[in-house]
């Protein structure tokens, strides 16, 4: 296959530094399937991927994968796709959850977090900020009448948990005065209370989030741009982002949100005390529950 136009686009020396870049994903359902396949297209070559589902035919309308691939683990039907559009990609499947695999973060340079549940999500960002790994995490509204993506750049910004508790103490979501799309809206699971949106919808979302990831591997490059903040909340919908004002569908919004020097996580009290999962959980008001998944 020829790499010409990708090439042309950065530059045949940050293709071949691309190349050499290993990027981790949590997480291969809708999202997470096309962040994996898209950054294989660009000329990322090495990947772990990690996930604990196996493709069921409910999740085709939503997925990379197709009805050829029912009833296989995710990371396997992921795998074959990067494989048929990159065959010389070095991939690593990893069938199992975040928990019991965090080594295999050790050598990555960016992970992708494309998970639903919440308390995952927490997860992840602590094992990211013990191996000062940058992350990009996504979520999609309900209906997919939106989504935010999120860059966190350990000791450079907010973690996840004070990042997650600014935007739904400061950032208002909504279609009308009688429903509130509010990114903190958990459910009983512990995750999103958002009904699902079409693929489309969902692939909007996934694509910034995999077009912020491929710009951070080509930081030092003459192809990385300065993005204009750390956060781009999108609306595929007419939204109330920002309290008083409406953002038409297919725009967005930038914002950048500050590290909390009094969070349980990554300010400097967390250290001393060292608080548990359990704590600041609570805290934050999601309940843990022993069926929060990936």
């Amino acid at each position: 296959m020829t790499w010409d136009r990708v090439e042309r686009l950065i530059g045949t020396g940050n293709l071949a530094a691309l190349a050499q870049k290993r990027v981790g994903v949590i997480g291969l359902g809708s999202g997470g399937s096309f962040a994996a396949v898209s950054l294989a297209m660009s000329g990322v070559k090495q990947f772990t991927l990690i996930d604990d589902d196996l493709l069921e035919a409910a999740n085709v309308l939503r997925h990379a994968a197709d009805l050829s691939d029912v009833g296989r683990p995710k990371v396997e039907a992921v795998a074959d796709l990067i494989h048929r559009r990159s065959p010389d990609a070095e991939i690593e499947t990893i069938f199992g959850r975040i928990e019991d695999h965090s080594d295999a973060l050790d050598r990555l340079d960016l992970l992708i977090a494309a998970v639903d549940g919440e308390l995952a999500k927490y997860i992840i960002n602590q094992v990211c900020l013990e191996r000062g790994l940058t992350a990009v995490y996504a979520g999609v509204y309900a209906r997919g009448e939106g989504g935010d993506v999120v860059i966190i750049q350990p000791n450079n910004g907010p973690c996840y948990a004070c990042w997650a508790a600014e935007l739904r103490g400061e950032i208002l979501v909504s279609r009308d005065e009688d429903q509130e799309l509010d990114y903190g809206m958990i459910g009983e699971d512990g995750t999103l209370e958002a009904e699902p949106g079409l693929w489309l919808h969902v692939v909007r979302v996934a694509s910034a989030q995999t077009d912020i990831a491929l710009n951070h591997l080509l930081i030092g490059t003459d192809a990385h741009r300065e993005m204009p903040g750390n956060t781009v909340i999108m609306a595929n919908a007419a939204l109330e982002i920002i309290e008083g004002e409406i953002t038409p569908p297919y725009s967005a919004v930038w914002a950048t949100i500050t590290r909390d020097p009094n969070c349980l996580v990554c300010g400097g009290q967390t250290r001393e005390s060292d608080v548990s999962l359990d704590a600041l959980m609570a805290e934050s008001g999601i309940e843990m529950q022993q069926g929060d998944r990936e």
